[in-house]
């Protein structure tokens, strides 16, 4: 298949693109390379793709040198015109957008950046998937969206009603006009719901990377809520592997959808939601534990309280991956953490304990 995959230079796309292009797809690979956490760490996914920091530039696109079917192309998605043109000549038959300003609490800084990017940005992806007839649309959604919901584990069918951050709230919007557009257009949309995901090349805004580099550089780690709290981390892998069942498995409306009782995961258009998380929930200070293991020493720590835009747990269930599509994660935590921790240490140069 020809696929566009944007948010190519972040911790999910990289590895997604990587994984169609070795399984024999074409990948265009877009993403804006902006400066909300170190930029380094984006060109380093992109050379694992074959595509040189000194080739990038803006609306050009960069042959891999690693993989024959792979184009990146430095680009906003709110950019109107722009993504019009590159839906317009290249004809994609699947879109799997990853591309959003990320972040819970940074969305309590600067509104303004998840509008731009979750919101306008998304828009054009739809319009170029109408006007364009691209087979399916896979997109990120968030577990964020479950936000005040205390039924636990988290079901695609139950409310999002009520978000907490407007990280979520953009998140949310996305599967509204997804929705639309399928209902309107006859577009096949599948929304994926990803539970804290980590692993190596892993955003440095998240806990997981936030508790290592601390440990690492001898510093404190901040511990919220006094650690009373719990989080399906879901190893980068396994969530990979979901999105690429999900892109060969087109939706089709659900013919006993019922009105009266409305599933918010299906329809009667072409529209899907599925969680994708471990499905087992740990406890933060557990968590904390594996990193200090995987490192070889202890973490000192400052118990703070609950941040706004948080929850207090995370817990997805999985039942609607593992039986439309035959999966279900289950890297244990051990296992994921010491890779990540591995790979840390490699790609900052820091010995080995």
């Amino acid at each position: 298949m020809k696929l566009l995959v944007t948010g190519a230079a972040g911790f999910i796309g990289s590895y997604v693109c990587r994984r169609l292009l070795e399984r024999g797809d074409e990948v265009v690979a877009l993403d804006n390379i902006n400066s909300y956490y170190d930029v380094n760490l984006k060109y380093g996914r992109l050379e694992t793709l074959g595509i040189g920091r000194d080739q990038v530039a803006w609306y050009k696109f960069v042959p891999s040198t690693t993989y024959a079917r792979l184009r990146f192309i430095r680009m906003n998605l709110e950019d109107r015109q722009a993504m019009e043109m590159l839906m317009s000549n290249e004809q994609f038959e699947v879109v799997v957008n990853l591309a959003a300003q990320a972040g819970v609490r940074y969305s309590i800084e600067n509104p303004y950046a998840y509008v731009e990017s979750n919101v306008d940005g998304f828009l054009n992806i739809l319009e170029g998937c109408r006007h364009h007839a691209v087979k399916h649309l896979v997109y990120a959604s968030s577990s964020s969206v479950y936000g005040m919901n205390g039924a636990v584990p988290f079901s695609e069918h139950d409310s999002i009603a009520h978000p907490v951050s407007l990280y979520a709230a953009t998140k949310k919007a996305n599967e509204l006009m997804a929705h639309t557009y399928s209902h309107l257009y006859g577009i096949p949309s599948t929304g994926l719901r990803f539970f804290t995901v980590y692993g190596p090349w892993g955003r440095p805004d998240m806990s997981p990377f936030l508790f290592a580099d601390a440990i690492l550089h001898g510093r404190a780690v901040k511990v919220f809520n006094n650690g009373d709290m719990l989080r399906d981390f879901t190893y980068i892998d396994d969530i990979v592997e979901g999105v690429l069942r999900v892109i060969d498995h087109i939706p089709a409306g659900n013919d006993r959808w019922n009105s009266v009782q409305p599933d918010p995961a299906t329809s009667t258009a072409p529209y899907k939601i599925y969680n994708i998380g471990n499905s087992q929930p740990v406890k933060l200070m557990d968590f904390i534990g594996a990193i200090e293991e995987a490192i070889g020493h202890p973490a000192e720590k400052i118990f703070l309280p609950m941040q706004p835009g948080d929850v207090y747990q995370t817990n997805a269930d999985t039942t609607a991956l593992q039986q439309e599509l035959g999966f279900k994660p289950d890297t244990p935590i051990g296992e994921g953490v010491r890779a990540t921790i591995e790979w840390y240490r490699s790609f900052y140069h820091l010995p080995v304990c």
